[in-house]
């Protein structure tokens, strides 16, 4: 007999399927009352009728195809290096000193390529996954794991959006928009002329005029949801980060991992064009390692008068990380076409930042 506990968790991931159903079946229903209430039923002109079946397909079949994607890419675990050894496990557990237990951590982390802490200074170590939280990476209480760039777990695909499906994400919201957009503009004739009783009272009135509320409605919602994590791309930065800047050497800096709004673009959606438009796993990187950029200032803040962070400590002063190597794709994104102020980025963007490390509550 399985235990009570285990039948509760299958009832709570049962009801968490419950949003996704929802927008299943508003998808299903206006998906009927389009093409066959309006374009087949309604629409007289066979010309337009062609055109608006072609048009509204492509659309129906990227949306949900980047919806899909959405919900079923399962986050990627971090990187083996990152997670606890066994002999390690056993011997952070017996120590009870915390002085001797950051001496493990430190051995630990010190050839890792972590650059952010937490607010008190510490590591990122989550005791649930027992390993070095790499950078961007939170644990979602709701998937229980830790998610690689965490932007957000949402419930209406019932998945955490991370590293793995970002840019499906985008495509999701993108194509979402341009779908209700599209059932708008071209369902509002018909909706004018039912309104105004210019055709006759058929089945397909309170489809027409009922996809017509449904579409610009989610169209006003789409529309601020998505031009938001377009800001969002443009700053390299996730939901969590917005909310609460991560924090580096010299404090918390929201601007750490941008790189220009370009190179923040293909960040997410990858240098082969031929992509970008495809809900198909593009990114750069392996979601465990970022390029930084801990030069530019904040263009909504004030700039010091000397240009510089006072906090930030020279090389010198802190402990200095050792390197490693970013992937092939990530580190051209840093060597070609270097905007202005890139000497002074070398200088101070591509060290490692000492780490005061500390286990994480």
């Amino acid at each position: 007999m399985a235990p009570s506990g285990s039948r509760s968790d299958d009832c709570w991931r049962v009801l968490y399927w419950i949003p996704v159903l929802f927008i299943s079946l508003i998808v299903a229903w206006s998906y009927y009352a389009y093409v066959v209430q309006l374009c087949i039923e309604t629409v007289e002109n066979m010309g337009e009728k062609i055109v608006y079946l072609l048009a509204y397909h492509m659309l129906f079949i990227m949306f949900v195809w980047s919806y899909w994607q959405t919900i079923f890419t399962k986050p990627m675990n971090p990187l083996k290096e990152f997670h606890l050894s066994h002999p390690d496990k056993e011997l952070l557990e017996r120590e009870d000193r915390r002085e001797s237990q950051q001496e493990i951590l430190r051995r630990i982390a010190k050839d890792l390529p972590i650059y952010t802490r937490t607010m008190s200074g510490a590591i990122r170590y989550c005791d649930r996954c027992l390993l070095l939280k790499p950078d961007r990476c939170h644990h979602c209480s709701a998937c229980d794991m830790c998610i690689l760039k965490m932007d957000h777990h949402c419930p209406w695909v019932n998945n955490c959006v991370g590293f793995a499906n970002y840019k499906f994400f985008m495509l999701f919201l993108a194509y979402s928009l341009l779908y209700c957009l599209f059932v708008t503009a071209t369902d509002l004739r018909y909706f004018i002329e039912f309104w105004t009783n210019g055709l006759p009272d058929t089945q397909a009135k309170f489809h027409i005029m009922f996809l017509f509320f449904a579409a610009s409605t989610f169209s006003v919602s789409l529309a601020f949801l998505f031009a938001y994590h377009c800001w969002l791309v443009c700053k390299n930065r996730s939901t969590l980060e917005a909310f609460r800047a991560p924090a580096f050497q010299h404090g918390p800096d929201k601007n750490g991992f941008s790189l220009g709004t370009n190179k923040n673009f293909l960040q997410v959606f990858g240098e082969e064009k031929k992509y970008w438009l495809l809900p198909v796993f593009s990114s750069l990187g392996d979601g465990c390692s970022f390029p930084t950029c801990l030069v530019n200032p904040d263009p909504e803040q004030p700039s010091l008068p000397s240009g510089r962070n006072p906090s930030i400590k020279s090389a010198g002063e802190s402990h200095q990380f050792p390197p490693k190597p970013l992937r092939d794709s990530q580190s051209r994104l840093l060597n070609n076409g270097q905007s202005e102020g890139s000497e002074d980025r070398d200088k101070r963007g591509t060290s490692n930042p000492g780490l005061t490390i500390e286990k994480e509550t």
